[in-house]
């Protein structure tokens, strides 16, 4: 089961980086991006057939599907505030779920509905403790959900860029007769997360269900893991992957359990929803 805990660990720092990512955006843009694994699931698909079709070194090919994951985001990102600069984050919100489906239809016109053959960009084990076995990996995407955590906080609180975002998001109307370029800086943090959901969905992604629908769906976990820290709190968010990773991971080592690890995100965001509701239930009750 520990082995089984340490593997899902990986899972988990995938899920951290992206509740990461999606508390930032939910913070600085208003808005809870249900496209962020979605863009870097095409980022990354198109890395595979420029590796594997058109026969470009492995590292440029993703190098490249990065960028593109980026890319789209800041478009999106791009037509948001453009055109739904004023709405509410609901509305906001529930576009980036049309370009969610948009991409994973798309992605099964293109390359097909079946998993695609990723090129490792980790393989093996880094280090073993007591016999148990932790992967390459597994360290690399749990160190990197403390290193976006701790770099996103350091930005925001001690570069002038990061202060104007602040005050993007508490005050924006008050910010933009500042002058404050607006646009300019909510298309970067598109762009931001963007990347960094791309690159850590290429890191995992050939140890985990590649599918279209699969990897565009790891948003969900992550949304589990960003409601534990309300969307607001990084390192509750950081908490919150790398939990929900262990979790299941050991459930997958038990016969009884290994279906319900599926479902497991979905019932963390109900618990998360009616916890955060208690003090309206319990006047309405009184």
């Amino acid at each position: 089961m520990l082995q089984g805990a340490l593997a899902g660990l990986a899972a988990g720092g995938l899920y951290a980086v992206l509740a990461v990512c999606l508390t930032l955006m939910s913070r600085l843009v208003r808005v809870v991006n249900f496209a962020q694994s979605a863009t870097g699931m095409f980022g990354c698909y198109v890395a595979v057939f420029l590796s594997v079709d058109l026969g470009l070194p492995t590292w440029l090919a993703t190098v490249v599907g990065i960028l593109l994951g980026g890319l789209l985001s800041a478009l999106l990102g791009w037509i948001v505030s453009t055109w739904l600069a004023e709405a509410d984050t609901g509305t906001r919100s529930a576009v980036t779920v049309a370009v969610l489906l948009l991409l994973i239809s798309l992605s099964f016109i293109l390359f097909g509905n079946k998993p695609q053959p990723f090129h490792p960009i980790l393989d093996g084990p880094a280090v073993t403790v007591g016999g148990v076995v932790i992967s390459q990996v597994t360290v690399v995407t749990v160190a990197l959900a403390v290193l976006v955590a701790v770099a996103s906080r350091l930005v925001l609180s001690r570069t002038p860029a990061g202060v104007q975002l602040r005050a993007l998001s508490e005050r924006p109307t008050t910010a933009e007769l500042l002058g404050i370029p607006a646009k300019r800086l909510s298309v970067a943090v598109w762009a931001v997360t963007g990347v960094v959901g791309t690159l850590v969905i290429s890191i995992v992604a050939p140890s985990q269900s590649n599918d279209a629908t699969s990897l565009a769906m790891l948003v969900v976990p992550a949304a589990a893991a960003a409601l534990l820290g309300g969307f607001r709190r990084l390192d509750l968010a950081v908490a919150g992957g790398l939990g929900l990773g262990l979790i299941q991971g050991a459930a997958a080592q038990v016969d009884g359990l290994s279906v319900v690890r599926y479902f497991l995100p979905f019932v963390v965001i109900v618990a998360l929803l009616l916890w955060s509701q208690r003090k309206e239930v319990w006047d309405a009750a009184r």
